[in-house]
């Protein structure tokens, strides 16, 4: 027990750690942003007074340094700025388009622990034989097409030609449950490389797990193959996997992006989109942050699952 705290202490204090690393970082990488958000919202014909005017209002004239220590300051309270653009809190952009990021999200993980853990385990029993075969080059093949092809491809296949499905979320708003139709494609692209990753990942653990010496000494007891398959076997292709899914969540931030663009959805993807383009600095850092800090999180507790069924396995961050 004394060693379960101290790796856990060990591993807070490293996402600590990672999480005051992505606060500089990403306050690094939005200073070096090109352009200059005063001459953005100064207008076409700007006036040099006007932008001198506009960078005193916004604090754009201060040395970084000290921008930078006022805004990490707000962070513990969620402060996370001001919007340059609307003079919004970010808060609020966060809080306008997170259901539909976060609804995508929760759907394609809820599709994807079963299907992927189940595709892996048939291609397992069925090691080296036909199902093994084709699961495995189908699971190839769709992992090599890019989220954006594939989206595109369902849109000509389910909507143009078949008009079975919404090509887009236009004129559904936030809320997306209420309109499940124009979940679908959204889902489907953003399942498509996970599954194929965690159905190996789970497939390539359960044949080793299956060819271990305890699995076997389980055999000759006369346990059920059943019971060898998912109470000794699969455990142990679960830490890996579980880690794999922490990056696949992590994954899902950033290919949401895509698919909130190609089927014009209101999240958090679009926000951040927008945001770029206007150069408001504010929301994409707010946005960034709270990215990175869901990644570490995310990360901590996939491994404190691996730690949980694999305790004697090193892990790693």
């Amino acid at each position: 027990m004394s060693g379960l705290r101290s790796w856990a202490a060990r591993r807070l204090l490293l996402g600590g750690v990672q999480t005051a690393a992505v606060v500089l970082l990403v306050f690094a990488l939005t200073e070096a942003l090109p352009g200059d958000a005063a001459v953005a919202l100064a207008g076409d014909q700007p006036d040099p007074a006007r932008i001198a005017a506009i960078r005193e209002a916004m604090d754009l004239d201060r040395p970084a340094y000290e921008r930078l220590g006022d805004w990490a300051a707000g962070l513990p309270h969620a402060d996370l700025g001001t919007s340059l653009v609307s003079g919004r809190p970010v808060t609020s952009y966060l809080s306008g388009a997170f259901a539909p990021t976060l609804l995508l999200a929760s759907l394609t993980v809820v599709l994807l622990v079963p299907v992927g853990v189940g595709l892996g385990v048939l291609a397992a029993r069925f090691a080296g034989r036909f199902v093994d075969r084709l699961v495995s080059a189908v699971t190839l093949g769709v992992y090599a097409v890019p989220e954006f092809a594939f989206g595109v491809l369902l849109v000509t296949v389910f909507a143009l030609r078949l008009d079975w499905l919404p090509p887009t979320a236009v004129g559904y708003g936030t809320d997306l449950l209420a309109h499940p139709a124009a979940l679908v494609l959204p889902v489907l692209v953003l399942l498509s490389r996970p599954v194929c990753s965690l159905s190996r990942l789970v497939r390539a653990g359960m044949i080793d797990a299956l060819a271990s010496p305890y699995v076997a000494h389980a055999r000759r007891y006369g346990i059920p193959g059943a019971r060898v398959r998912y109470a000794h076997a699969l455990p142990n292709a679960v830490a890996p996997a579980a880690q794999q899914l922490a990056r696949t969540v992590d994954w899902l931030l950033c290919g949401v992006i895509v698919v909130e663009a190609l089927f014009v959805i209101p999240g958090l993807g679009t926000v951040l989109m927008n945001a770029v383009a206007e150069r408001d600095v504010p929301v994409v850092q707010g946005l960034a942050v709270v990215f990175g800090v869901i990644t570490v999180v995310l990360n901590l507790g996939a491994d404190l699952v691996a730690h949980r069924f694999a305790p004697r396995a090193e892990v790693t961050a």
